[in-house]
């Protein structure tokens, strides 16, 4: 459903050239829908470079994998201490994007003070999302499930005591799984981290221009407002 959503919204939102000089493909970690937010931001940028963007739905360590291989071009957006451990990766700044990863569980209500929050509990992330991954690195009943939609199912079959993703995320997925009655958020959101757009060393000559866009876009408060309206409208419109 959100990907017609986000292909419909993003026509209207840019002024995408009839016909495209080259093609960027980029991964996408599949059904997480920040990476559909990220990926329609992205589609505006690349459409003022004259660029076309394709996606590769796939896993968040097979994403990572295609990309610093240089089989898929980049990354839609990624934590900003990637590089370290991938190094064929080319940070762009400034960030496109921010998740906010949350606490989701069936009936617990808890104070949240940063990750420490959840050492007690057995936790639910998914597999190769950065964020999680760091945030919950250490503590001792982790689970990595395949995929958003799985997490979630598992916190409701009450394999885990809580789940952690990135609040819009989870609000989304919950929702589509008919799960909103069940599964909810606690509140703060864990932290707020800013996610940057990356791209395979062989593309190091774009980065610069794909950088002075997203700058300008920043600068002028489109950025803001183009994220605002798509995490709007993904939240209106997911279905079960």
């Amino acid at each position: 459903m959100w990907r017609t959503i986000f292909v419909g919204t993003a026509l209207l939102l840019s002024s995408v050239p009839s016909q495209a000089q080259s093609v960027i493909r980029l991964a996408r970690i599949a059904n997480i829908p920040d990476q559909y937010v990220g990926g329609e931001i992205l589609r505006t940028v690349y459409a003022r470079l004259n660029i076309q963007l394709e996606f590769e739905d796939v896993p968040g360590k097979r994403a990572l994998a295609l990309s610093s291989a240089g089989e898929l071009d980049g990354e839609i957006q990624r934590i900003g201490n990637l590089a370290k451990d991938y190094p064929t990766l080319v940070q762009i700044s400034p960030p496109i994007n921010y998740i906010e990863p949350a606490v989701f569980t069936t009936t617990l209500h808890f104070d949240i003070k940063g990750w420490d929050s959840i050492k007690p509990y057995s936790i639910g992330i998914v597999r190769g999302v950065g964020s999680s991954e760091a945030g919950t690195r250490g503590m001792s009943r982790v689970t990595a499930a395949v995929s958003l939609e799985n997490m979630l199912e598992m916190l409701d079959a009450g394999r885990f005591d809580v789940a952690v993703t990135d609040l819009f995320s989870g609000l989304v997925a919950a929702k589509k799984l008919n799960l909103q009655s069940r599964i909810h958020p606690l509140s703060p959101p864990l932290e707020r981290i800013y996610i940057y757009h990356y791209l395979n060393e062989k593309h190091r000559d774009l980065a610069g221009k794909v950088a002075n866009v997203i700058q300008e876009m920043e600068a002028s408060g489109e950025l803001a407002r183009l994220r605002e309206r798509l995490v709007k409208q993904a939240l209106s419109e997911s279905r079960p």
